[in-house]
């Protein structure tokens, strides 16, 4: 849960693993899923989506993901729904990871600091995903924020869609980019125990062909599921990570709804499978 207690976002992700497993389930209240679910694509019908989510996942899973694009596609009334989302996961054991990819320079990724990972923050989910796009050093201020109020931040590394290879694969000086990313959360976690505050994302359907031995932190690794990745996959890409890796899934599980019920007992089969 989002607290300033004292313990790292490290501490708090290795506690909710040991009991609830590695999977992460995103709430991605897309317009084809608020469909099937028989609800219409506006803010009620989003609110009754993600709180039917909330309800389904709070304590059964260690991790939740909230898609901030599909909360904000539906303009400020979107906001307040995600708020609610995260304030109600909040009083849960099942922590939250906003997936927002943010990254900017200066006085700017210091706004989106105080809106997501600073104590008080109004949008404060237990870690969020960031971009690294503009430089690693670019996100210090948003990494220090986090570790200042016991959160944590996921770096995209080495994504699954094929338009990042030009990027994340471009070689300076005999290093990947993808690989200069997970270094450097490598450095920042670096001799933290039991594991460290900052992780990175890789794309679980394809070899990702990274060293991750040293990272002491965690991976997400989406793609599980209905994009085509199974528990096989996620263990033969991953066998050498320091640290934990989180598989996520969204529609495979969310798919079983619109009954919380069946939500859940599709999200338990899929963390049992990984166990």
């Amino acid at each position: 849960m989002t607290v300033q207690d004292g313990a790292r976002f490290g501490e708090r992700l290795a506690k909710a693993v040991s009991r609830y497993g590695t999977l992460c389930v995103g709430i991605d209240p897309h317009p084809g899923l608020l469909a099937e679910w028989g609800l219409t694509d506006d803010p009620d019908g989003l609110d009754r989506f993600a709180m039917s989510c909330v309800e389904a996942l709070a304590g059964h899973v260690a991790v939740v993901k909230p898609q901030s694009a599909f909360f904000e596609r539906h303009g400020s009334a979107g906001i307040v729904v995600l708020e609610r989302v995260l304030m109600a996961l909040a009083e849960s054991p099942t922590l939250t990871l906003l997936d927002a990819k943010r990254g900017d320079i200066g006085s700017t990724m210091d706004g989106y600091a105080d809106a997501y990972l600073a104590i008080g923050a109004p949008l404060a989910a237990d870690a969020i995903t960031l971009s690294p796009y503009l430089g690693f050093g670019s996100l210090a201020p948003a990494l220090d924020a986090a570790t200042d109020a016991g959160r944590g931040a996921f770096v995209l590394a080495r994504t699954s869609n094929p338009e990042g290879a030009e990027v994340q694969l471009a070689e300076r000086a005999g290093r990947s980019v993808a690989q200069a990313v997970v270094d450097a959360a490598a450095a920042r976690n670096a001799e933290v125990a039991p594991l460290g505050d900052v992780g990175v994302v890789i794309g679980a359907t394809n070899d990702h062909g990274l060293d991750l031995s040293q990272l002491n932190g965690a991976v997400l690794a989406p793609g599980l599921g209905a994009q085509g990745a199974g528990p096989s996959d996620i263990r033969a890409r991953f066998a050498a990570v320091s640290g934990i890796v989180l598989p996520a899934a969204a529609r495979s599980v969310l798919s079983a709804g619109p009954d919380p019920l069946d939500v859940r007992a599709a999200a338990e089969r899929l963390r049992d499978d990984l166990t």
